[in-house]
């Protein structure tokens, strides 16, 4: 199976009085196919899927799965902080008919590597699911090392890696060590440029959600081998992933999305709302890529 293109790590929508607007996610996954993306990742981090129920995040999954259309991608998050309750999430994504599914170690618990390792192979003998490993210790405490990695790589099942450490060194370590094994799939937003130089033709993208055509712009453009253009458009978007990564990512995602016009609400909590501050300077950031062209 190979990730190609923007695949957005979907936000949830959610209406006035905190419950699923099924409404406003079909508007704005409208928005996101006409810009260009190549398929769908729900109920991942930018989701808030830990701030779901169970059948929320199931109803999720139901809706992205019966909007897709032929062709696009299906990666379901269907992480949880135990091993049989990723078996479950998985088994039941399977059942659904999505391609893959996206797995960070189980949140809460800090697993060694041999407990990494163990978990992973329990998930895929239980479902025979592809999987797309996800390593963002900065979230989890802990980092899915080369001692894990070299023990997967050669499961057919496991397809790829989000890389959202941040470290270049380490997207490169894992695009050499592993090439043609593992597929680097880009999970840090504000060197996105880099994973691609590096071999990543996949990303599993959070600002897609309200920056699309920009960053369908960005993979294009590299794909088409313009170099020059690719950096001009990287530095067009960088003042406002240099924003993003500074905190509270998922609150202006959202508020991004409604600066493009297609609100989605707020974050549930304890994700608090946006100072005014700090929406303004997202909005300044924002403006070279609102209304993109």
């Amino acid at each position: 199976m190979q990730l190609q293109g923007v695949m957005p790590a979907l936000v949830t929508p959610f209406d006035a009085a905190g419950n699923i607007d099924f409404a406003a996610f079909r508007a704005h996954m409208e928005n996101l196919r006409a810009a260009g993306v190549t398929g769908w990742v729900p109920c991942g981090s930018s989701g808030e899927y830990n701030l779901m129920s169970d059948a929320e995040r199931e109803s999720v999954l139901r809706f992205v799965k019966d909007f897709a259309r032929p062709g696009e991608t299906l990666i379901a998050g269907t992480n949880a902080p135990h091993t049989k309750g990723v078996i479950a999430n998985t088994l039941a994504a399977r059942d659904m008919g999505y391609d893959a599914v996206l797995l960070a170690v189980p949140f809460y618990t800090k697993p060694t590597q041999a407990e990494i390792i163990r978990h992973f192979n329990a998930v895929i003998d239980a479902t025979d699911m592809n999987i797309v490993l996800y390593s963002y210790p900065a979230k989890d405490g802990v980092e899915i090392e080369f001692e894990a990695l070299d023990a997967l790589a050669d499961n057919p099942r496991i397809i790829g890696i989000k890389e959202s450490s941040g470290n270049l060194q380490r997207a490169i370590g894992i695009a050499t060590r592993y090439e043609g094994r593992i597929q680097l799939v880009s999970g840090s937003d504000d060197i996105a440029l880099d994973f691609m130089l590096w071999g990543a033709d996949s990303w599993i993208c959070g600002p897609a959600n309200c920056m699309a055509r920009a960053v369908c712009d960005l993979d294009r453009t590299y794909r088409a081998g313009d170099l020059p253009k690719a950096r001009q458009i990287m530095a067009r978007m960088w003042p406002a992933m240099n924003i993003l990564e500074s905190g509270k990512f998922v609150q202006k995602l959202k508020y991004g999305c409604e600066l493009q016009g297609t609100p989605v609400g707020e974050c549930r909590m304890p994700l608090g709302p946006l100072t005014a501050e700090e929406k303004a300077a997202f909005a300044a950031a924002m403006q070279p890529i609102v209304n993109w062209a």
